[in-house]
């Protein structure tokens, strides 16, 4: 069944999320589209969804083997994949485990220090109000999730960090930081969360570990050029390359 007859169900700046075949499910399709700024600065960039979408399908399948469990089901195509629906908690957890970006400015923080250990910070996923710091006080004010769901979230924010760490340590890229989502899944009348939406250079800062080169979508934020050809080294590197398309090989060393 081709996208146009399927119903959408979401769109955000990176994803398209279709009604899946089977009730329960959805299709995840993984767009050429950049932002940054919140949506001020719109680029295509040809083949990132590709690169995206097995990247996060290798990770999201790896995590899913140490026993955090995600929506990830299957990859159905080099931009689809289909996974569980979930109500999903609306926000942006960011782990940190070296100064950069935003952290960098709001406590003048040299970037690249790293930091005296792991920070998880939370972010209402909102882009009309720019996705605002929130603290665990207005999360469970304002009951967008409770204090279990926290103490459930930073436990397998912890888990999914020490995981990637290790992951890219072992290609030499150090891990700076990441975005991740969490979802409520039902099952016996009793919510579960999981892990939601992507790990991908999009969602994570990725410096090559000998020479701080950034690999991830900074490039784009920063106009460094090679955005492409960054996440395809991330790609090769993990050993997910053999499945892309020769479109996106050729002419990308």
């Amino acid at each position: 069944m081709t996208n146009s007859r399927r119903k959408k169900i979401y769109e955000g700046k990176a994803k398209i999320l279709y009604e899946g075949p089977e009730p329960g499910t959805l299709i995840q399709y993984f767009k050429d589209d950049a932002t940054a700024f919140n949506g001020e600065k719109k680029a295509t960039l040809e083949g990132k969804g590709v690169i995206n979408n097995r990247i996060s399908e290798y990770v999201m399948t790896k995590l899913g083997q140490i026993g955090v469990q995600n929506h990830f089901i299957r990859r159905l195509s080099l931009r689809e994949q289909l996974i569980r629906e979930v109500e999903i908690i609306p926000l942006e957890v960011i782990c940190r485990n070296v100064a950069a970006g935003s952290l960098s400015k709001r406590l003048g923080l040299e970037e690249g220090s790293p930091l005296p250990r792991s920070i998880i910070e939370f972010c209402l996923k909102d882009d009309k109000l720019n996705d605002p710091l929130v603290s665990e006080e207005h999360i469970t004010a304002f009951n967008w999730a409770s204090t279990q769901d926290i103490d459930d979230i930073m436990a397998l924010t912890l888990r999914v960090n020490d995981f990637l760490t290790g992951l890219f340590l072992g290609i030499n890229i150090t891990l700076v930081d990441f975005k991740i989502e969490f979802g409520r899944i039902w099952e016996n009348d009793f919510p579960r969360i999981i892990l939601a939406d992507e790990i991908s250079p999009d969602s994570c800062r990725l410096w090559d570990a000998t020479t701080n080169e950034k690999l991830d979508k900074d490039r784009f934020r920063r106009d460094l050029g090679n955005v492409i050809e960054s996440y395809t080294e991330v790609a090769r590197r993990l050993g997910v390359m053999n499945e892309m398309p020769t479109v996106i090989q050729g002419g990308l060393h």
